[in-house]
């Protein structure tokens, strides 16, 4: 009997479950801390599969894997020396907490790469829709949520609450004239990060449309479900979350510029602006007040955003090299400001903050790396359809795709850091595996 055949279901199940349910941010108990949902899942798939392998003779690990080893001694290294610069009981606590959680990511994406290595391609392709398929119910939790804000609910007390035993609700932007604007956060807990992570299944989706046949069963319904991810995208209101979606986009014109006026491209825009055009003219006062203040550059919010920028001066002056120490910034924004539980709001700031110049280094080097592999999976896709293989149809617009999620992800995380988030190490994961799972043909 084969390996695959032995596997225990509960491997499948948890790494099935961890990649859908990895921006689920609001689904979690307070034990001992926050227990996350998602962290729960990560954790089920790394015990199983330890446990599935005992006894087993397994295959040499893949090299990417052998890379990610190295990246994670090389991170773990960093934040330990980063360890000597704490100074409080409330650093240290902060450090504990945030490189248990990283360490926890990073294994994750490890054994994650090595289980899809050992996969065949079509349960790469399960994963990758487990986890785009997860993203868009949240998405579709954003909308109910938003229809049962303005009909004067609260939805996440009818569904969360009785779950989770926390109190949540949607973001109110402000009011015009007497009416809340209400900015959906889903299951992720904040706007923001709703429309960052909406960047991956949008810009991922996208090539992967444009290249179906036009009579493949998929082309119209990825035409509506895109045209939806994107009325969620607006509704977030979140300018990271468009910055993101407009820098990826920018990206994809490169191999589909030919593309940008057909018919198929044009389905998914139309499917957009009709109702936003009937909404708009419906409440055109409204709109022109809430549009104005999100494209307002001098507003607190804004203010906040670009004044963290303001730390990484003075704290590389004391501490250039590994920083104040992973998960610090807080702490150490409430010893200069008195303002608590605020974080850096830009994963750029955190990486130059917690990791000096040596860790930021390091992870530039990170994400070097997955350019690389996501370029050897383009050159993997023009070398099928030179040989004339109908598997480069999808191949090729995959790693377009993700290339252009990648690229996109970090611009939004300029002034947000998801980047950090399990659903990123999960992104990262599926990316890395494509070498390795399609390089077999």
């Amino acid at each position: 009997m084969s390996t695959q055949l032995r596997e225990s279901k509960l491997v499948p199940f948890f790494f099935l479950a961890a990649a859908f349910c990895c921006t689920f941010a609001k689904v979690q108990w307070n034990v001992a801390g926050s227990v996350f949902l998602a962290d729960l899942t990560a954790v089920g798939f790394l015990l199983s599969y330890a446990l599935d392998r005992l006894g087993r003779r397994t295959g040499p690990v893949p090299r990417t894997a052998v890379v990610l080893l190295g990246f994670l001694g090389a991170f773990l290294l960093v934040y330990l020396i980063g360890f000597f610069n704490l100074e409080t009981g409330q650093a240290l606590d902060q450090y504990g907490k945030g490189l248990t959680k990283w360490l926890l990511h990073f294994a994750f994406l490890v054994v994650g790469v090595i289980y899809l290595a050992r996969k065949p391609i079509a349960f790469f392709w399960r994963t990758l829709g487990w986890f785009l398929g997860g993203i868009a119910v949240n998405g579709a939790y954003g909308v109910l949520q938003l229809l049962s804000a303005q009909a004067g609910h609260n939805l996440d007390s009818l569904v969360l609450q009785p779950l989770t035993r926390g109190a949540s609700q949607i973001n109110i932007y402000g009011a015009v004239n007497g009416s809340s604007v209400y900015r959906p956060n889903a299951l992720t807990g904040d706007p923001n990060h709703l429309g960052i992570e909406l960047v991956l299944p949008i810009l991922i989706l996208v090539p992967l449309y444009l290249r179906l046949e036009r009579s493949h069963r998929l082309r119209r319904p990825l035409a509506v479900l895109i045209g939806f991810l994107l009325l969620v995208e607006l509704a977030t209101l979140s300018r990271s979350g468009m910055l993101g979606l407009v820098v990826g986009a920018l990206v994809l014109l490169v191999p589909y510029r030919h593309l940008i006026f057909s018919r198929a491209a044009v389905l998914p825009l139309a499917l957009v602006a009709l109702p936003v055009a009937f909404e708009v003219y419906r409440r055109r006062h409204f709109f022109d007040v809430v549009v104005r203040s999100r494209l307002q550059t001098g507003g607190r919010s804004t203010t906040a955003h670009f004044g963290v920028y303001d730390f990484v001066p003075q704290v590389l002056h004391q501490h250039p090299l590994f920083g104040l120490g992973f998960n610090n910034f807080s702490v150490y924004y409430e010893f200069v400001t008195g303002k608590t539980n605020w974080g850096p709001h830009s994963f750029y700031v955190a990486l130059l903050v917690e990791g000096g110049l040596v860790g930021t280094a390091l992870f530039a080097g990170f994400l070097w790396y997955l350019f690389a592999r996501v370029g050897v999976a383009r050159r993997l896709g023009r070398a099928l359809a030179a040989a004339g293989d109908p598997l480069a149809a999808r191949l090729r617009p995959l790693a377009w795709g993700m290339t252009a999620a990648l690229v996109g992800t970090m611009a939004a995380n300029v002034f947000y850091l998801t980047m950090s988030f399990l659903y990123f190490y999960v992104f990262a994961m599926l990316l890395l595996a494509v070498p390795a799972v399609f390089s077999r043909r």
